[in-house]
């Protein structure tokens, strides 16, 4: 394997990284909606409509685990992303200065 394609190859992980980094951000505002729209519907609508209470809990509920689900999802992979660039830094140190001026 060359050395251009392998910091190809380092360059793209990285970008795609940060993609679905930002994918799970999305995901996680949509938990965090269903959290604010579970306290909505239990505001608005109290024990006497024991149904939409019902859905309320469960809004809430579904929302949390989600958040935390992808909260650390988003945590271990900042980390798997920051590991990524350290190794490419530290493999091609020249590269890694001609990227940073891309940017």
């Amino acid at each position: 394997m060359k050395k251009q394609e392998i910091i190809k190859g380092y360059q793209t992980e990285i970008l795609y990284q940060k993609h679905m980094l930002e994918n799970l951000g999305r995901w996680f505002s949509i938990f965090l909606g269903s959290v604010g729209i579970g306290i909505i519907v239990l505001y608005f609508f109290p024990a006497a409509h024991l149904l939409l209470y019902i859905l309320g809990i469960v809004l809430i509920v579904i929302g949390l685990l989600g958040m935390l689900v992808l909260g650390y999802g988003m945590y271990r992979g900042n980390r798997n992303l920051q590991l990524v660039i350290n190794d490419f830094k530290s493999k091609f140190p020249a590269a890694s200065s001609m990227t940073k001026a891309k940017e």
